[in-house]
């Protein structure tokens, strides 16, 4: 978590998410893949984005069932999109592969105590596979995810993004109370920049 920073912490701020920009390309879902979801019509035996987008729905029902942080749902539809687009999954299986990403989520980011069984699980969502088919699952997931489950989320950058904000008001007001700025103040308007354009290139964008 992203706490609360100062001033004179911008600059490391700013390492946090350029580090972030770094890691998001090796953690991203294979665009091709995610193309031919999104293009594929439901015939009932092909994955679709229309199912996709349901699972995605009871990935958030459990997240907020159980009181799970939005990073483990944000980590969570990482890990889904990562896999079918990388895989050909059929529709009778999209429960199966949803929540063994969810549990591994869980893991990832929840607090020990905090992890429900998974029997518990299974009953909770009113699927009919066994324990057991989870966790071949869960392996098979985790081999194509190549076992990288420190992924940058979409919620992670919105607190970067939101921290930065908040400490260029920070120095602005500053500014307005003729207080006296440290450098890092007056070169994180021109570093946000560069670091905005950087990410819009990696997405074939333009500012």
């Amino acid at each position: 978590m992203i706490e609360t920073l100062v001033s004179s912490d911008a600059r490391q701020l700013l390492y946090q998410l350029a580090a972030a920009l770094e890691q998001e390309l090796r953690c991203q879902p294979k665009g091709s893949g995610l193309r031919l979801i999104e293009s594929a019509h439901d015939n009932g035996l092909r994955m679709t984005a229309r199912l996709r987008d349901f699972q995605v729905k009871d990935l958030l029902s459990l997240t907020q069932f159980f009181g799970f942080r939005t990073e483990t749902f944000s980590l969570a539809v990482n890990f889904l999109d990562r896999f079918l687009s990388k895989m050909k999954v059929q529709p009778k299986h999209l429960g199966c592969v949803g929540l063994s990403c969810f549990y591994l989520a869980v893991k990832a980011t929840e607090e020990e105590r905090n992890v429900p069984l998974a029997t518990d699980l299974i009953r909770i969502s009113q699927y009919r596979f066994t324990v057991s088919d989870m966790m071949r699952m869960e392996k098979i997931v985790l081999e194509k995810l190549s076992w990288k489950v420190k992924a940058t989320t979409a919620f992670q950058f919105l607190q970067l993004y939101h921290s930065l904000i908040h400490e260029n008001l920070s120095c602005e007001r500053s500014t307005v109370k003729g207080e006296d700025q440290p450098e890092t103040c007056s070169q994180t308007d021109e570093d946000m920049r560069n670091i905005l354009i950087m990410k819009n290139l990696t997405h074939g964008k333009n500012i």
